[in-house]
């Protein structure tokens, strides 16, 4: 081979061996890096990559480069799709920025609304405005700050926290169920991980919004007060925190086939949970077991209740066992 052959991008000619000339080690620099940063590069990279500014000038009035915002240029064709247009941003606030809010929730995969303002976090002096771009000039820590396809951004746990700062209640309920239902951070966890958060604007939003919609039942006493409606209802005593094949169940009857699980220190049910515990309970269904769910305030306010729905059930199972056993 002589490294003439390659294939061709946007006008670019990229060379499969080692070119031969500076002008193509360049340009085989440049489509290298672009092709990482989904086709987006900085006027500073182009400088770095040897490209002098008579040079970059050129490449733009050729239609190599397209201009998309002050210094900064998509590659071989103006087009660049959403996560270029999240790389440009990137690009645009300087080295060290991330996604963040509104788009680092998109890119996460959470459904909550259109924006098309691009949000980032840098921590950088403060320079000049760019069109579209929220910046916010703001010190992240790096246990806050991952990678996903190649773009930096805000961890789920920060993502919420800063969403949160700026969201009506609603909207706030809907964030922390999209990352439930992704299986990015239960609300349990994003509960446990905000004393990480000490000071950042938004933890004590957050914080006041998942206390009031979590129960705060000890399991203890829960234990207590749903043993004492099983012995009111003289059902014989259950097995508790069992292994029913991958599930750990609350309360089991092995001899009536019935399974209880009682909802005690939990946020309330998002959509993922809820898909979640129809899932444990077909599991259930398949083994032939009969599945009931109580909720904290219907154990700790509505005993009779919950007491009343096991003698009727524990009745039918018991019968339907007897007419098996005939």
């Amino acid at each position: 081979m002589t490294g003439h052959g390659g294939a061709t991008f946007g006008g670019w000619r990229l060379y499969l061996v080692m070119p031969r000339t500076e002008r193509q080690r360049r340009r085989s620099l440049l489509l290298e890096l672009a092709r990482s940063q989904y086709w987006v590069v900085a006027r500073r990279q182009l400088l770095a990559t040897g490209f002098s500014s008579a040079a970059i000038e050129h490449l733009i009035a050729s239609g190599r480069l397209h201009p998309v915002s002050r210094g900064i240029y998509a590659v071989g064709r103006p087009a660049v799709g959403r996560e270029g247009e999240w790389m440009a941003a990137l690009l645009a606030c300087g080295p060290g920025a991330v996604l963040s809010h509104q788009s680092a929730a998109a890119l996460w995969g959470m459904r909550l609304g259109a924006d098309e303002r691009l949000h980032v976090i840098g921590n950088g002096p403060a320079g000049r405005r760019r069109p579209g771009i929220v910046l916010r000039r703001l010190t992240l820590t790096p246990g806050q700050v991952t990678e996903r396809r190649g773009l930096p951004l805000t961890t789920p746990a920060r993502t919420l926290i800063d969403l949160a700062a700026g969201s009506k209640p609603g909207e706030i309920d809907k964030a922390v169920g999209e990352a439930d239902r992704l299986d990015l951070i239960n609300p349990d966890q994003l509960r446990a991980s905000l004393p990480d958060f000490a000071r950042v604007r938004g933890v004590a939003v957050l914080r006041r919004h998942l206390d009031r919609k979590t129960f705060v039942l000890a399991h203890g006493e829960l234990e207590r007060l749903f043993g004492a409606i099983v012995t009111d209802s003289d059902l014989p005593l259950p097995q508790a925190q069992t292994q029913l094949g991958r599930a750990r169940v609350d309360y089991f009857w092995p001899e009536l086939g019935l399974v209880v699980e009682v909802d005690g220190l939990r946020y309330h049910r998002t959509a993922a949970q809820q898909a979640k515990d129809r899932e444990r309970d077909h599991i259930h269904l398949a083994a032939g077991r009969t599945a009931l769910r109580f909720t904290y305030e219907e154990v700790k306010y509505r005993p009779g209740y919950v007491r009343a729905t096991l003698i009727r059930v524990a009745r039918r199972l018991s019968a339907d066992g007897s007419r098996r056993a005939r």
